[in-house]
């Protein structure tokens, strides 16, 4: 509406000086290049702004709206990297006046400003930007760091189990958008139709991001072999596991492509530990503790490698808007568990192994495993901090077993998800509405 002012209290000895001008709200078509409509109205005070966005008020520290000015002074247009550092904001910093522009923006003039800024240095700051960073829930999903989880079990599984043809994957950004979409909500997804080479995985994981280089090499070879230094090179059984958890920061995403199968058994076991944890968080929050707190070892010592690391079971996210937090990680892998480092005379050692015991039942459940046996072009992806793997048993004299894998680390995927989910944003609003 043409001609509101923004009301400001004094609340300070020098008093801010009210700029008037105009801006908009829901009741107008917002001015060119708006993509949003908000009721704004502005109180400033001696430390920070308190805003009302859409009758929401917000209090913004002054230091908070200065250091996220985007100026071409304050960040370079080219690199989009900031030019000052936020140490460099002096404690005293302050509104000086503040106006709302014809686009709808605050315009803020400072006191105190950053040294080496002159007076005319004006901070505009969006109504978009306002309603982004009114609340942390707001926050979270304007990076879209809020993917719908689908929490699973076998028959989910089967009725929701996604496979894309390789080409399409490959060539079609909206189906290879639908795959990392699923991915990012099931941690599990299949290709078919893949080519019989040994660089056809390396060519799946670089779709997503670079592929993350380990000792085991860019790729690797799951196969049956003498000697093995590894459990997976063996025809046993391996149960349900993560990889590389001795590892600081183990690999988000592992991709497994299917080149050669003709043994009797082998098939490979899926189970979901995101919804285990859920189960017993919710269920038996005292076990779920245990899971979050008590500190596991894992290891590899073995072919002149010493890899070691310890960390809880389950990890939350350490930024969360809901009452329950959500899981970021779980952290399973016996075949790789060293001995228990911390706590070992405390109580807590067999708190945990009550808690352990819990998830081991709910992820080792026939009910709780997806099972099929990969054919030759088959490739299946998961995310390694959440999606438990197995592999059973198979005779190796009966025919040959061979796996192509690699690794892509957590932050491509979601950096190639995030640019997707922007780019395809009504897609998948699209999916949410049809599931």
């Amino acid at each position: 509406m043409a001609g509101v002012a923004a009301c400001l209290r004094r609340a300070a000895p020098r008093p801010v000086r009210i700029l008037r001008g105009t801006h908009w709200h829901g009741a107008r078509a917002p001015p060119p290049g708006c993509r949003r409509q908000h009721q704004i109205s502005i109180t400033a005070g001696a430390k920070r702004l308190t805003i009302g966005v859409d009758g929401n008020l917000r209090q913004f520290d002054y230091a908070f709206l200065r250091d996220a000015c985007t100026c071409p002074q304050c960040v370079d247009p080219s690199t989009r990297q900031k030019l000052f550092q936020t140490s460099d904001i002096p404690l005293a910093i302050k509104a000086s006046n503040v106006k709302f522009t014809a686009e709808g923006s605050l315009a803020i003039r400072w006191e105190n400003d950053v040294p080496g800024y002159g007076r005319a240095h004006v901070s505009e700051i969006t109504p978009q930007f306002l309603k982004t960073y009114d609340c942390l829930r707001h926050r979270i999903r304007s990076r879209h760091n809020d993917q719908r989880q689908v929490l699973w079990d076998r028959s989910i599984m089967e009725a929701d189990v996604k496979w894309i043809e390789y080409e399409e994957y490959m060539a079609d950004d909206v189906e290879f958008f639908g795959a990392l979409l699923h991915l990012s909500r099931y941690g599990l997804v299949f290709l078919k139709g893949v080519p019989d080479s040994e660089q056809s995985v390396e060519k799946i994981g670089n779709r997503i991001g670079s592929l993350r280089d380990t000792f085991y090499g860019r790729t690797w070879d799951v196969k049956s072999v003498l000697n093995a230094k590894n459990v997976a090179y063996t025809p046993q059984n391996l149960g349900l596991h993560m990889d590389l958890l001795y590892f600081a920061n183990p690999p988000t995403i592992q991709l497994l492509h299917c080149l050669r199968n003709s043994v009797t058994g082998g098939s490979s076991v899926f189970s979901d530990s995101f919804h285990a944890a859920t189960r017993i968080q919710l269920g038996t929050p005292n076990l779920f503790s245990n899971l979050t707190t008590f500190p596991v070892t894992f290891h590899y010592q073995n072919a002149g490698e010493h890899y070691h690391y310890t960390r809880p079971t389950v990890e939350l996210e350490e930024y969360s808007y809901r009452t329950i937090r959500r899981i970021l990680n779980v952290n399973w892998s016996p075949p790789f568990q060293a001995p228990f480092e911390a706590e070992i005379e405390s109580p807590r050692l067999r708190a945990y192994l009550s808690s352990a015991k819990a998830f081991s039942k709910f992820v080792e459940a026939p009910e709780s495993q997806f099972e099929l046996t990969l054919k030759l072009g088959e490739c299946v992806i998961f995310n390694n901090r959440r999606v438990l793997h197995a592999r059973r048993a198979f005779d190796p004299s009966s025919g040959e077993r061979w796996l192509k894998g690699a690794y892509v680390d957590g932050d491509p995927f979601r950096s190639r998800l995030r640019v997707l989910s922007e780019r395809y944003s009504r897609l998948a609003n699209e999916v949410d509405a049809g599931e």
